[in-house]
């Protein structure tokens, strides 16, 4: 799962999801990291604006269909796995995070001002 731990908004959720059970088959990816290495076709600019998640055969999922894929992951999870796979699910979810992209860098600063704070490098690989 590739997330932008410069975003302590985006770093606060990937901390929970990386301590629920089952996140150890999960790989969290920090892709503010220059060094991160990225799945084939990915840039670090494409996965600074959008949630990604490469799934085990190789296939790059984003946005809604990417956090289908992490719930699908996290036993705590699967309910909305399932939610999400009602005729028209994904859709509205991809509607949704497309209208909260925008809104991200105002939502990030109200964390941080809450104390979230960003991954640091180190910590990038869970």
């Amino acid at each position: 799962m590739y997330f932008d731990g410069s975003c302590p908004l985006c770093s606060l959720e990937i901390g929970y999801y990386a301590s629920c059970e089952g996140a150890d088959g999960l790989r969290f990816v920090d892709v503010s990291d220059p060094d991160a290495q990225l799945a084939e076709g990915l840039s670090q600019d494409k996965a600074m604006a959008r949630f990604h998640v490469q799934l085990p055969d190789g296939t790059l999922v984003s946005g809604a269909n990417g956090f289908v894929a992490v719930w699908q992951a996290l036993p705590k999870w699967r309910w909305l796995a399932r939610v999400a796979q009602l005729p028209g699910a994904v859709q509205v979810m991809e509607v949704a995070y497309r209208m909260f992209l925008p809104l991200r860098p105002i939502l990030s600063r109200i964390a941080s001002r809450l104390g979230a704070k960003p991954k640091k490098h180190s910590d990038t690989t869970v």
